[in-house]
């Protein structure tokens, strides 16, 4: 079985989000200012792993709400990703042969449900200002890199100082595709063949909107 052979460091997403922030300052994340610093979690799974991050590195949280565009009859294969302000990113490979309707209907039901994240996970505060911020998004695990890929064109657009990207897992093949797009790219394992993120970690339960809540409001509650 695969998760005999997984490090402790995969155990759960709020181990790895501490090794992870371990890495970062191994690699000299040592912020100076925190206050030009952000970290931007990709709820769900994210938001545990990015809370360890903050920790470490003594920098604020925010959030960072993307979707995945699912495959009309396969809703785990990703045709792509939605995040704030319509900034998509589209698998043309996996959604050929989709109708447009089709497609068009899908990202309908995602943008509907980013924005009702946006408005149970915000309560009321207004969205982070980043523009001449050093953001670091961070995810539980990057399988295809849409969703991530989604997340960078929405930082991008408004004109951060520079965009890191920290996830404890990842394909290669992901890795790859991000690093073309974001200044630095932290991954702390990129096992092949990857099959899924939840694969290499030995706990990976679903998080729902409480816990997404209450991870937030403790972090912000220390910094305060």
């Amino acid at each position: 079985m695969q998760g005999d052979l997984l490090p402790d460091l995969l155990h759960d997403r709020v181990a790895a989000g501490r090794a992870l922030g371990r890495e970062l300052i191994a690699e000299g994340f040592v912020p100076r200012v925190p206050e030009e610093w952000i970290v931007l979690a990709l709820p769900r799974g994210g938001v545990p792993v990015a809370a360890e991050v903050a920790r470490a590195l003594k920098v604020p949280i925010d959030l960072l709400i993307v979707r995945k565009l699912g495959h009309p009859r396969r809703a785990e294969l990703a045709m792509g990703a939605l995040a704030g302000g319509d900034n998509r990113v589209v698998n043309a490979e996996i959604a050929q042969g989709v109708e447009r309707i089709e497609f068009e209907r899908v990202v309908e039901r995602e943008r509907t449900e980013l924005e009702r994240r946006e408005r149970v996970y915000r309560g009321g505060r207004p969205a982070p200002e980043l523009r001449g911020k050093r953001v670091v998004l961070v995810d539980d695990g990057m399988a295809t890199g849409a969703t991530m890929s989604a997340a960078i064109g929405a930082v991008r657009s408004a004109q951060p100082s520079s965009i890191f990207v920290a996830v404890p897992v990842a394909s290669a093949e992901s890795l790859s595709r991000i690093a073309q797009q974001a200044d630095e790219v932290v991954c702390l394992v990129t096992p092949e063949p990857f099959e899924a993120v939840g694969t290499w970690y030995r706990e990976f339960g679903q998080l729902d909107d409480e816990s997404v809540r209450a991870t937030l409001d403790a972090i912000r509650s220390q910094a305060t």
